[in-house]
């Protein structure tokens, strides 16, 4: 009896403990029905009362006009449509920005990251908590400096400032001290015996960085491709103050510019929200298995 009334206690606590999670699970997607409910509406209405869970005459149309039709309020020319920017090109050029802010964290952040973890020299401490006070700061604090940085070099007789290398550089120079400081934490978790046994057999500094450091790092290097792949994705503040030329202009910035004064056609915004959702969620699941990974995976024995 004692032993049956055991195993109840425990049924009841997993069954309230599964209810408990399931009304988490749906706290947590109600906002994202909701968006796809918004984006399946076609009346674009902006009143929250009269939204519906699921929209009377529900459609696809909202992701059309997002994937087919040009983009009216990024034009050259508005009279023409063919200098609109269209979907594609807005997304080759999020994805070109994005994928060069990472790079930028990963490459300068990996270098800085492992100097800092390994090496003693004056001005280390005041370095990593300049980093903070870095983190700290919101991207709109470096909008001036940058800007002039960037509009002094020039390119082709064109400042930097308004090319999409020059974002990239703006937004890694944001996305870098996070990168130093997560893989400098790392870095000090790696065992120095590793690169000591690679030093004895004859390889140099650059060499225990590059084949022993980094491939025992690749959970926090997957963390921040991803973190700096989402700070170039998605910001837009710099972007609109840097760029000129429509046809360098990201998706972001078409979210942005969807949003009017007096009207705004909430079902395309929701439709450019979701789509623009997919490639981070790609990347995040195609980043997964190295997150959860091990650290060296008993390279070292006793």
């Amino acid at each position: 009896m004692f032993r049956l009334k055991v195993k109840r206690k425990d049924i009841l606590r997993q069954i309230a403990l599964q209810l408990f999670l399931l009304a988490v699970l749906a706290f947590v997607l109600f906002p994202i029905l909701w968006i796809f409910s918004l984006a399946l509406d076609p009346r674009n209405i902006d009143k929250p009362l009269e939204l519906r869970l699921i929209p009377p005459g529900a459609s696809l149309n909202s992701f059309q006009k997002i994937l087919v039709e040009p983009f009216r309020l990024l034009c050259k020319d508005p009279s023409d449509a063919s200098t609109c920017m269209t979907f594609p090109r807005l997304l080759g050029n999020s994805l070109l920005v994005s994928l060069g802010t990472s790079v930028i964290a990963v490459i300068l952040g990996a270098s800085a990251a492992y100097a800092f973890s390994r090496f003693q020299f004056i001005g280390r401490q005041a370095g990593m908590l300049g980093f903070i006070v870095l983190i700290m700061l919101p991207a709109s604090a470096t909008l001036a400096p940058l800007y002039v940085l960037l509009t002094q070099i020039k390119i082709g007789g064109e400042p930097l400032r308004a090319t999409l290398p020059g974002l990239m550089i703006a937004y890694g120079s944001g996305a870098l001290p996070f990168a130093i400081w997560n893989l400098k934490g790392y870095f000090d978790t790696v065992p120095r015996e590793l690169e000591e046994a690679a030093i004895i057999d004859g390889a140099n500094q650059f060499q225990v960085f590059y084949r022993i450091i980094m491939p025992l790092s690749t959970p926090a290097l997957a963390v921040t491709i991803l973190f700096s792949f989402m700070a170039g994705w998605t910001e837009f503040i710099l972007a609109w103050t840097f760029l000129e030329d429509p046809s360098r202009f990201t998706l972001a910035m078409a979210l942005r510019a969807m949003q009017g004064q007096f009207a705004t056609p909430w079902s395309e915004f929701a439709a450019l929200s979701i789509l623009m959702s997919i490639p981070v969620v790609a990347i995040f699941f195609g980043l997964q298995r190295f997150i959860v990974s091990g650290l060296s995976m008993g390279a070292v024995k006793g």
